[in-house]
């Protein structure tokens, strides 16, 4: 497995949503033995390390936000927590994550677009392999914050090379101006170990209604 997977590859080149949802569909079924075995994905485990990390208790009800086929989902079952739910733009990649059996709720959403999800939500959300090149952008940033319950926690990665060219961190900075949110972490580590790609770890807490008084 290398940078020339056709797969990998075209949900990086993808010219429309459609296109991307046509790759992840055809894509699913293969997507973790090619990601953790192929590529050497490490991106979920060091990011649910660094939520947990963070979070008090594994009662808490976590977002996990472009879920995929619920790699992330695994680690938080497995490491106790059960109030877990998941969404993700493709019902191929959905279906693949249901069938883990690690989620409470699992639902349909488009992070480019307002989510239909209630204010101060979660505890935590977490979000790993979405930003990223032809994916979703940082205007997602709000919205996961919106969801989010003051003083809870996103924990997120921004693949290398795409935290460059998509600006991300102008968005990260202006959410932190406006009192949105607190940086508690950012770090450079492996994403795609096999394929010498790194990304931003990155861990906010989300701020309430004091801090903009």
């Amino acid at each position: 497995m290398n940078q020339t997977n056709p797969l990998w590859k075209a949900t990086y080149d993808a010219g429309s949503p459609e296109e991307m949802l046509e790759t992840y569909s055809d894509w699913a079924t293969d997507y973790d033995a090619d990601t953790i075995d192929g590529m050497g994905y490490v991106g979920p485990s060091l990011s649910f390390r660094q939520l947990d990390g963070l979070l008090n208790s594994n009662e808490a009800r976590v977002l996990d936000a472009g879920c995929g086929t619920g790699l992330v989902g695994q680690l938080m079952k497995e490491n106790g927590y059960s109030k877990v739910d998941a969404m993700d733009l493709s019902r191929e990649m959905l279906l693949e994550a249901e069938n883990k059996n690690v989620y409470d709720r699992l639902f349909t959403a488009d992070m480019s677009k307002p989510l239909e999800i209630d204010d101060n939500r979660y505890d935590a959300v977490i979000c790993v392999g979405t930003f990223t090149y032809a994916h979703v952008g940082p205007e997602a940033f709000s919205e996961l914050a919106r969801v989010t319950k003051p003083d809870g926690y996103i924990c997120f990665t921004v693949r290398d090379g795409a935290y460059q060219a998509y600006n991300y961190r102008n968005t990260m900075v202006e959410l932190e101006a406006d009192n949105t949110w607190e940086l508690m972490e950012m770090r450079r580590e492996d994403y795609l170990k096999k394929e010498n790609v790194t990304a931003a770890y990155c861990a906010y807490k989300v701020l309430g209604d004091e801090h903009n008084a």
